[in-house]
């Protein structure tokens, strides 16, 4: 089973997308926060992960930088799930080292596609 970790500080935004994941077959494990986002994906080792931008205290950016820069977690897949829809936030996720970029409120067929899309269809179910 593939499993996604969520990185979320809103508590309906969370709720709303892990079960929508979980109701198309994704494990989802959840992070509150940054820092907590970083030692779960160290531990953990999910198949990909799903990054808030706007998090409070270590935001997203800071957060992929980390993932993407340990040997452990580098090649996990990170896609920025935010609010922010601006061209210079979607360019700094990119550059932070996001694999791909979605807003919110998600869709869910096109998140699921993009996540097939990074995973491969086997990994993606």
């Amino acid at each position: 089973m593939t499993t996604l970790l969520l990185v979320e500080d809103n508590e309906m935004n969370r709720d709303a997308i892990s079960r929508l994941l979980e109701r198309r077959g994704f494990t989802v494990i959840i992070a509150v926060d940054g820092e907590e986002g970083v030692r779960i994906c160290r531990e953990q080792l999910p198949d990909l992960v799903l990054m808030d931008l706007g998090l409070p205290g270590m935001d997203g950016f800071e957060a992929t930088r980390q993932i993407k820069a340990d040997p452990a977690t580098a090649r996990i897949p990170v896609v920025a799930l935010t609010a922010r829809v601006l061209t210079s936030d979607q360019e700094a996720a990119f550059a932070a080292g996001c694999d791909d970029y979605d807003t919110k409120p998600a869709d869910l067929a096109r998140l699921v596609g993009k996540i097939r899309a990074l995973l491969g269809p086997e990994e993606g179910r």
